[in-house]
């Protein structure tokens, strides 16, 4: 017969597999290098953290909509004044506003929300080309992970709305379509604010992508494009209400 099972939790190990320390051993001889903490074991405590905090800080938000857009819109553009607006607007329909708390359009909704008096949320990330929150963010999370933070913009929004933004603004777009899609989650409204901007993406949705039935007619009704703040905000309360 071999060597008995050895049990870590959940794992099972034999033979080879089994240490020759305990768990215990290594963590209270103290021995070694501090590699151990950048070890996948021990990052997902830190996810599970993540996780914790966000859902801690956002539990009692209430009514709120996610808004995504590019760290790099100027203030000074006709996309950030849009974001400003917008933030305005969907405070005073009721809504909390959630960005990823950076610069740009971000920073824009979030200056829209605390001018108009709401509640006005970033949901920041550990970049190596951006640092902290902007100055218009009155509750704010900053996340390791891009799953754990992207987890809190689409349990805690009721709808999204969609600013001109790059490969961020895209993987934030796509990924809520995608879970509407899937019905991973139900009446959740998705739009697209500025024509110009977006149109091209639809219309390569609409042409070449529906021509080689990679998407379908119902798929491209999750999108609603518009240049009105006062339409967008009407479409995620229709949304809402559904």
């Amino acid at each position: 017969m071999g060597r008995p099972d050895y049990y870590q939790g959940p794992v099972v190990l034999r033979g080879d597999q089994v240490p020759s320390t305990t768990a215990d051993q290594r963590l209270l001889d103290n021995v070694g290098d501090s590699g151990w903490v950048h070890a996948d074991p021990w990052r997902v405590m830190r996810i599970q953290a993540e996780f914790v905090e966000g859902f801690g800080a956002l539990a009692e938000l209430g009514s709120a909509v996610s808004v995504f857009g590019s760290a790099r819109t100027k203030p000074d553009s006709p996309a950030y004044e849009i974001g400003v607006r917008l933030g305005k607007a969907l405070v005073a329909a009721g809504y909390a506003v959630i960005t990823g708390g950076g610069p740009g359009a971000m920073e824009a909704a979030n200056k829209g929300a605390r001018e108009a008096g709401g509640t006005s949320v970033g949901l920041g990330i550990e970049l190596p080309f951006e640092t902290g929150l902007n100055d218009y963010v009155d509750l704010g999370v900053n996340f390791r992970y891009f799953f754990a933070r992207k987890t809190m913009f689409v349990k805690y929004a009721q709808g999204f709305v969609v600013l001109p933004g790059g490969f961020g603004t895209l993987d934030e777009l796509f990924e809520a379509v995608t879970l509407v899609q899937t019905q991973k989650v139900t009446s959740f409204p998705i739009v697209l604010l500025g024509t110009d901007y977006w149109s091209g993406l639809l219309d390569w949705l609409r042409g070449p992508a529906r021509a080689a039935g990679t998407v379908s007619e119902t798929d491209l009704g999750l999108l609603h494009l518009t240049d009105d703040v006062d339409e967008a905000v009407a479409w995620v309360r229709a949304g809402d209400r559904r």
